[in-house]
């Protein structure tokens, strides 16, 4: 009788302990399930704001419908491409020595047409260095000394260019580039190593200031 009533509190202790762990794992699935709940929460589904979606904001849906067309070029669609020019910048003229049949010698007085090919590329990209020299003048008269004027926009020793001005200045505003990046490229493509942020942030400033005065 003793083991069975040892057996009967053993069971009783067991199955007590089976409720206590069933209960905890209740508890735990609610949380996790709230967790899942929040985690899954963003700016588009519930009050947060968008900067606090990071690296899980969700993807964009467009809100273009459905065509029914086929993607890429539709029929009937003309195409366009690249066709030579009447004035190319640079011609390139490609002579023979030799018959590529029998290998006799050829001569200027031999060629019957042209052939033509055209290739349409960026020019290499390199500054351009332009040095202004202003004439200095002693007058024979009265001895004094006269300068001659230098073009606008030529005011300092070494200076960057308007091209190059524009170039940076249309990065920086239009394309949103940095003006770090801006710098490193200009340095990659042109060679202006000597380009720094504080150049490409004036030169904003400078352009923003000539546009609100142009548009007064």
């Amino acid at each position: 009788m003793d083991q069975v009533a040892a057996l009967e509190q053993l069971l009783a202790t067991a199955l007590r302990r089976i409720a206590e762990l069933e209960a905890a794992l209740a508890s735990m699935a609610e949380e996790i399930t709230d967790l899942r709940r929040q985690l899954a929460k963003n700016s588009s589904n519930s009050s947060k704001p968008p900067s606090s979606d990071g690296l899980k904001k969700p993807a964009p849906r467009s809100l273009r419908g459905k065509s029914g067309k086929k993607s890429g070029g539709q029929v009937g669609h003309r195409g366009d491409t690249l066709r030579q020019t009447s004035t190319p910048d640079f011609v390139e003229r490609h002579e023979a020595t030799h018959c590529s049949a029998c290998q006799s010698a050829l001569t200027a007085e031999m060629v019957k047409g042209i052939e033509k090919r055209q290739v349409f590329d960026l020019p290499a990209p390199r500054l351009e260095v332009t040095e202004h020299q202003a004439a200095v003048y002693c007058c024979d008269h009265c001895r004094a000394t006269t300068t001659a004027g230098f073009p606008d926009g030529v005011a300092a020793h070494v200076q960057y260019g308007t091209r190059m001005r524009a170039v940076a200045v249309y990065c920086n505003v239009q394309q949103l580039i940095p003006e770090d990046r801006v710098c490193q490229l200009m340095r990659d493509l042109f060679g202006a190593t000597s380009l720094c942020a504080a150049s490409v942030t004036n030169w904003t400033r400078g352009a923003a200031n000539n546009t609100k005065g142009a548009s007064k």
